[in-house]
């Protein structure tokens, strides 16, 4: 196998890189690699405690993908029963448990999403639950001999919630040791984790060490802020973009970025190389350069990743019809009311552009619902239907009414 030098792995590794802990032992694992022409066992954890994945996941996914062009073994664990008990980072209370049935409904989906970015043949996927669910009562004990309550205080999460006298359940110290002992089970080179994820990825070094094995580096990346540049990306934010939504759905998404993010999205969750990022950053310093200019290659990037050029393309299109000539798109939904007359939160509801009557009454009071360009206020507003009327609901749910 051929790797490249050294100098060429640290650049594309320090690229979107907040933290190597430490750095001059990851330079003396690259050199033996090197030497011995042997991989890294390069390894990142995903709960699946939701079913998507979305652009903030990325940031680790595009991380491992970089350490596979390096030509490194990248081994991607899937917490199966790790996310049965939940990362407790940054929660100042005891996540809801979920079942094994649930997670692995989640897991799913994940598999699929992983490779679209991940090189399928070179990848491992790993379920922690082959060896958790495997171990006695004796092994738990053994495992949670190497660690001690002192140290787990030490966390912030932990510490905030212990002052502030909020239960913190037994279970959650075990998050943590499950972490590291992952990276027992598959002798973990570098674990890559989120900048949130740093205590566990220290424990997790702790762990080999205490198991005989060299203790693996950490490598902290960024949290991805969402769509109101503030917040980390969530879906339950809903500040989210997902790599499986709709072309259309993900470049009007990306269109409603802050402009001070977008050099971020492009570093963090695009591929395109460093000397572009540069042209790029200057581009945006020139005062006469329109950052929704540069967006819109960002909304074409980001969904030609995902999907392809030719989707990129219409997606940014139809985009321009709607807000930049102000029209309706060609191609909506249709959806046929049988009754004269309707009160518009019920059709919204039936017509599939609110969940619920609440959100539905939320979305009118909020002043983002109209029926062929007239802006509908009140929630008790009655629609006399006509053939052909468009109720628009936000700035990118259209629907046809028919009679």
């Amino acid at each position: 196998m051929s790797f490249p030098s050294i100098n060429e792995q640290m650049d594309l590794i320090h690229r979107g890189t907040v933290e190597i802990l430490p750095e001059e032992e990851l330079v003396k694992k690259l050199e033996k690699s090197l030497k011995e022409d042997k991989p890294l066992i390069i390894k990142q954890g995903f709960d699946p405690t939701a079913p998507d994945i979305h652009l903030g996941h990325t940031v680790g996914i595009r991380k491992l993908r970089h350490f596979q062009e390096l030509g490194h073994q990248v081994v991607v664990i899937i917490g199966d029963y790790t996310a049965m008990v939940g990362d407790p980072s940054e929660k100042n209370s005891t996540r809801p448990r979920l079942s094994h049935e649930q997670v692995m409904e989640h897991a799913q989906t994940y598999q699929n999403q992983f490779f679209k970015i991940l090189d399928a043949e070179k990848t491992e996927v790993r379920f922690n639950g082959e060896w958790f669910s495997t171990m006695n009562f004796a092994q738990i004990m053994n495992l949670a001999s190497k660690f001690t309550v002192a140290r787990m205080l030490e966390r912030d999460d932990f510490a905030k919630r212990y002052a502030g006298q909020l239960p913190i359940s037994i279970h959650e110290f075990f998050y943590p040791l499950m972490q590291g002992y992952d990276s027992v089970e598959i002798k973990a080179d570098v674990e890559l984790g989120a900048t949130e994820q740093k205590f566990n990825l220290v424990i997790g070094r702790n762990i080999q060490k205490e198991f005989g094995q060299e203790p693996q580096i950490i490598l902290t990346l960024p949290v991805l802020e969402g769509l109101d540049g503030k917040q980390r990306m969530s879906k339950s934010l809903g500040n989210y973009i997902g790599i499986d939504e709709a072309p259309a759905e993900m470049y009007g998404k990306t269109m409603s970025l802050p402009d001070e993010m977008i050099l971020r999205y492009f570093e963090l969750v695009t591929d395109v190389d460093s000397a572009e990022l540069q042209r790029l950053k200057t581009q945006l310093e020139d005062p006469e350069t329109n950052p929704r200019d540069v967006k819109q290659y960002l909304g074409r990037t980001l969904v030609r990743m995902y999907h392809n050029k030719a989707a990129a393309l219409q997606a940014e299109e139809a985009f321009k019809q709607i807000f930049v000539k102000k029209d309706v798109p060609d191609d909506m939904p249709e959806f046929t009311v049988s009754e004269a007359e309707i009160r518009i939160v019920d059709l919204m509801v039936a017509a599939g552009t609110a969940s619920s009557k609440g959100e539905a009454r939320r979305l009118v009071q909020g002043g983002g619902v109209s029926v062929n360009g007239k802006k509908i206020t009140d929630p008790f507003t009655k629609i006399t239907v006509e053939n052909g009327q468009v109720l628009k609901v936000g700035k990118r749910k259209f629907v046809k009414l028919l009679k």
